[in-house]
C-alpha cells in the first residue's frame, strides 16, 4: 500500500451492476466495455473447455490515476498487453464507497473459481471533487489513507462477477477502531476448507500489521474474527502487503516492513495461519522504496517470480527477481528498462498487482469480450 509509506516518507458501461453499487459506471468509463457485476453466479457457469495447460498470464492491476481495475494478458510471462487497451475493465467509482479500488489480487480456487479482492479506498477524492474531506474519517483518530471496506468478487468466467463491501469494523466489535483494511489476498485453506482473506488493518491511528479470517463459500463475507498472521519482533514497525504462497509442504510470506529504510521481507511457516518466522533479510534489489510483492511462477519451469510496487520510482514500475532456491534473488529490472526481459506493450505506470497462471483460451476469451487486437 504505497499510500502509508509515501505519507510517512513525503454495469457498467456494458454489464448489469449490484444494488450495492452506485450507479455512475457509464459517467465515470463513458463508451468503454467493462466486468459484469451481477447478482449471483448460477446464470453464468464456468465455460466447458478441454483441458489445457496454464500457460498464459492474468496480469491484474491499477492505476493511480484510474483508482479503477485493469487487466493485462501475457503469452510467455515476459510481455504483458492490456486487454481493454489501458481503460479500466471495472471503475472504481462505479463500485466502490470511496469512488476507488486499489490493491487488486485475483486467484483461482479448488473449485475452479476465480476469487478477486479489493481495497475500497480513493487516496485523491477530495483533489477529483469526490468528497469534502481529506480521509473518510478524521486523519488524527484513523490515520492516513483510512478506509473501512474490503471488496470480494467471485466469478466462474473470469467475465461477470459478484461483488460486495466487506465493513470489518462493523462485522468484528474487536475491529470497531479499525483505521483501515487495505491489501487483502486469498488463499485456499486446505486444513479449515474456506477461502482465507488476509490484509492490512490498524486499530486507530497506531501501527500497520496483518490479520487473516475466513471467507463464507459465496465470499461476500468474512465469517471468523480475524487473528493477527504476523508477529513483528517490534510492535512499532509498520507491517503491510502480505503475499503468500505454498511452495512444497511450506507457505512463504512476503510482506513490506517498514524500518529505516522500508524493504520487501520474507517470513515461512509449515501453517497457513500463523507461525511465520522472522527472517530481517531485504529480499527487493531495489535502492528506491517497493511494496505490494505478489510471487509466481514460470510455467513448465521451477523458476519463481517476485513482483513488486516499485513506487519510489519516478513514474512509478514494476519490479522483477527471480528464485529457484527462495534464498537469492536474480534482479531482472522493471517493465521495459533497458537490458529488461520484462515488457508491457500498450499501458504504463501499474500499480500494487498480482500475475495468476490461466490457460490461453482463458486470455482469448477477456480478449475478446473487451475487443483487443
Amino acid at each position: 500500500m504505497r499510500a502509508f509509506f509515501a505519507a510517512t516518507t513525503m454495469a457498467l458501461a456494458l454489464g448489469t451492476i449490484a444494488s450495492s453499487a452506485p450507479s455512475v459506471a457509464q459517467q465515470a468509463v463513458p463508451d468503454v466495455r467493462q466486468l459484469a457485476i451481477v447478482p449471483a453466479l448460477a446464470g453464468y457457469p464456468a465455460p466447458k473447455v478441454v483441458a489445457a495447460a496454464r500457460s498464459a498470464y492474468l496480469l491484474a492491476y491499477f492505476k493511480d490515476e484510474t483508482h479503477s481495475l485493469h487487466f493485462a494478458t501475457s503469452a510467455d510471462g515476459y510481455t504483458f498487453t492490456d486487454v481493454n487497451d489501458g481503460a479500466p475493465v471495472l471503475s472504481g467509482r462505479a463500485v466502490a464507497d470511496q469512488k476507488g479500488i486499489r490493491d487488486p489480487h485475483i486467484m483461482r480456487g479448488p473449485d475452479g473459481a476465480f476469487y478477486m479482492s479489493m481495497t475500497d479506498l480513493h487516496i485523491f477524492a477530495k483533489r477529483e471533487g469526490l468528497r469534502a474531506t481529506d480521509w473518510e474519517r478524521p486523519e488524527k483518530e484513523y490515520g492516513w489513507g483510512n478506509n473501512r471496506n474490503l471488496i470480494l468478487m467471485k466469478s466462474h468466467d473470469l467475465l461477470h462477477w459478484t461483488l460486495a463491501k466487506v465493513n470489518v469494523s462493523a462485522l468484528f466489535p474487536a475491529f470497531a477502531q479499525a483505521g483501515n483494511a487495505w491489501a487483502p489476498e486469498t488463499i485456499w485453506d486446505p486444513a479449515r476448507k474456506r477461502m482465507m482473506v488476509y490484509f492490512t488493518t490498524r486499530i486507530g491511528n497506531g501501527p500497520n500489521f496483518m490479520v487473516q479470517s475466513l471467507a463464507d463459500p459465496a465470499f461476500k463475507t468474512l465469517t471468523t474474527e480475524p487473528k493477527q498472521i504476523l508477529h513483528y519482533p517490534r510492535p512499532a514497525v509498520n507491517t503491510i502487503d502480505a503475499d503468500i504462497t505454498k511452495v512444497g509442504d511450506r507457505y512463504h510470506m512476503f510482506y513490506v516492513a517498514h524500518e529505516q529504510p522500508g524493504s520487501i521481507r520474507q517470513a515461512v511457516s509449515r501453517r497457513i495461519d500463523g507461525g511465520y518466522v522472522y527472517d530481517a533479510q531485504k529480499i527487493d534489489p531495489e535502492t528506491v522504496a517497493a511494496e505490494a510483492p505478489n510471487l509466481w511462477k514460470r510455467y513448465g519451469t521451477n523458476t519463481y517470480v517476485l513482483m513488486y510496487d516499485v513506487f519510489g520510482a519516478k513514474p512509478n514500475n514494476m519490479g522483477f527477481a527471480e528464485t529457484t532456491d527462495f534464498k537469492t534473488f536474480r534482479n531482472i529490472g522493471r517493465f521495459n528498462d533497458p537490458g529488461s526481459t520484462m515488457k508491457t506493450t500498450n499501458f504504463t505506470a501499474p500499480k500494487h498487482g498480482t500475475v495468476m497462471a490461466i490457460t490461453p483460451e482463458e486470455a482469448e476469451r477477456l480478449r475478446g469480450y473487451f475487443g483487443a487486437r
